[in-house]
């Protein structure tokens, strides 16, 4: 009996670590150690998202082949660390105060090692071709531009290839340290007073708020005319952050430079008021991003003609962003990694450590990504009895839940395996009708807990996605942003940003079974056939990963109405 290829991938190191699994060519789980640990964006070692992978993949230790590790760390020290310094008074500074952390990268083997008990090779592949690799091998794309942005690999920033039949060529090397758009946009989220490499996405949903155009207080300059400043382009696929705007390539967490302080004042604290002025900075950096890396994609498109896009790296998850280059029509079809921040770097990590094994790889089309912790139905009934909760099995699951969403309930969703990246797209969700426009606020307020100006994603059943948006392709990662069709704002209301956008998922009957068939029985009941989805969590917090995290969101929160797998509960009125 022939012997299977079993690779496992390993992110850790920096934020979101993670692990998975590939057993001959196909990644068969993937897990997030913040979903066990329960700390958002975690730098933990994964050992407990290792462990359940290897507990899906029916598989120990002594059965991987290989480790794959999304990073290079002796790239790393060299070019970021010992090469900058050498060339720079500050980054010689910077190197010094950062030794610990450089001993750390410089032992990372022998962690794993530690941690693991491994004995066999484990492999280092360069950060930015695990993305590329995450994001083109599952698109299915034969012949694509594979393009990855995220705030930094080793030393570079984004990486642009050519994938044909399988094999993949760098045709750009990158644009390096410190210039990075991924980098810019965090050090803003910190500035305006949130976290950075976490609440990016508040940044880009604050946009649509501000006006670019509008003249910065005190100042002749528009906010529009100062980012253009920040960040210039200097070349087809090259820019330039103006250094003299930023810090944090000189001191660690001290993120702008006091210059951006002078005509932007100064930072703001979580408890300050949000003002039109910290609206229009958000709009002004979301405005310059689409700008850079539209007019970088035109050029690749009209120079290498490849007619499909495969985006990744953490830049790819700015829904607004991907939703600029869809409407744009620049490529026929775009497939966005759905883990497209680092922990998506374990599946590119494991492609690349199987193709360097077997010597050839096809892409092959697999939008799943439930391939996280799931739980049989005695686990869940435990789990129910443990609580104290008398759960009871209705005969037809779809129907009486779409009732309960069709009254207005508030309908806490959890099915097979936890999806992998940071959207709930169907397993681990909380769920309400799309309307009215109040429905938004009451989420936002009393369960998510969160800013009132966030949006929620719609869910649509895909034949009805053409009479709802306005996107020409299918968009089942809910990762690109698109406008809502005249006329259809009203029926939808709660899932329509203030600027038309929705952040739309299209539900795919092969893909999530069970979420298309709710969708499809509230559609027969309501004959609406969009859905709110949101992540299964409160702010602050990873998404609930088992049936004890999704009872305890449940009672800690306004949410009526618990579906763990077949089972059900519902709150006294």
């Amino acid at each position: 009996m022939r012997k299977k290829s079993v690779i496992l991938g390993i992110q850790f190191g920096g934020h979101d670590t993670a692990a998975g699994l590939m057993i001959d060519g196909k990644m068969i789980a993937t897990c997030e150690e913040e979903r066990y640990n329960r700390e958002k964006h975690t730098r933990a070692f994964p050992n407990n998202a290792i462990k359940d992978c290897l507990k899906i993949g029916g598989v120990t230790m002594e059965d991987i082949d290989e480790i794959g590790f999304g990073f290079d760390p002796i790239l790393l020290v060299r070019e970021t660390y010992l090469r900058s310094a050498l060339e720079n008074d500050d980054r010689m500074r910077f190197f010094l105060a950062d030794i610990d952390r450089i001993k750390e990268e410089m032992n990372t083997e022998e962690r794993i090692r530690r941690e693991t008990d491994f004995e066999g090779p484990i492999t280092f592949h360069r950060h930015h071709l695990c993305h590329l690799a995450s994001a083109y091998y599952p698109s299915g794309f034969q012949d694509a531009l594979l393009y990855s942005i995220d705030g930094m690999g080793e030393i570079e920033t984004t990486l642009l290839a050519s994938g044909k039949k399988g094999a993949m060529k760098v045709v750009h090397d990158g644009n390096r340290y410190p210039h990075s758009l991924g980098l810019l946009y965090s050090a803003i989220t910190f500035y305006l007073g949130w976290k950075h490499h976490c609440d990016e996405g508040i940044i880009m949903g604050l946009a649509p708020y501000g006006n670019a155009k509008a003249k910065i207080p005190g100042s002749k300059r528009t906010y529009a005319d100062v980012f253009a400043d920040i960040i210039k382009t200097t070349g087809e696929f090259d820019f330039e952050v103006n250094t003299e705007w930023i810090a944090y390539h000189k001191i660690r967490d001290t993120w702008v430079s006091d210059a951006f302080k002078k005509v932007f004042g100064p930072k703001r604290e979580p408890s300050d008021p949000l003002e039109q002025h910290h609206k229009n900075i958000a709009a002004a950096l979301q405005d310059r991003l689409e700008e850079i890396v539209l007019k970088q994609l035109r050029i690749a498109r009209k120079k290498f003609k490849h007619s499909k896009l495969c985006l990744a790296g953490g830049v790819a998850l700015n829904c607004s962003l991907n939703g600029a280059i869809e409407s744009a029509g620049i490529f026929d079809e775009i497939y966005v990694q759905p883990a497209s921040g680092d922990q998506g770097t374990v599946i590119g990590a494991c492609y690349l450590s199987h193709l360097t094994r077997n010597g050839a790889l096809k892409p092959i089309k697999d939008l799943d990504t439930q391939k996280g912790s799931r739980f049989t139905d005695k686990e869940i009934i435990a789990a129910l009895k443990g609580a104290g909760i008398e759960a009871h099995k209705p005969k037809d699951i779809f129907a009486l839940t779409a009732q309960k969403l069709s009254e207005g309930k508030i309908v806490g969703w959890f099915q097979g395996g936890a999806e992998f990246g940071p959207r709930a797209l169907g397993n681990r969700s909380i769920l309400t009708r799309p309307y009215p426009a109040a429905m938004k606020d009451h989420l936002n307020a009393r369960v998510k807990f969160r800013e009132e100006f966030r949006p929620f994603a719609p869910a649509v059943l895909p034949e009805f996605q053409d009479e709802y948006f306005s996107i020409k392709q299918a968009s089942p990662h809910m990762l690109i942003a698109c406008k809502v069709r005249p006329g259809k704002r009203s029926e939808i209301a709660a899932t329509v940003h203030v600027d038309d956008s929705c952040r739309v998922q299209t539900v795919l009957p092969k893909v999530y079974p069970h979420f298309y068939k709710l969708l499809r029985a509230f559609e027969k009941q309501t004959k609406c056939p969009v859905l709110l989805n949101t992540s299964f969590n409160v702010k602050g917090q990873p998404i609930v990963n088992s049936p004890i995290e999704a009872i305890k969101c449940f009672q800690a929160t306004n949410i009526d109405f618990l579906v763990v797998g077949d089972w059900c509960v519902e709150k006294a009125a």
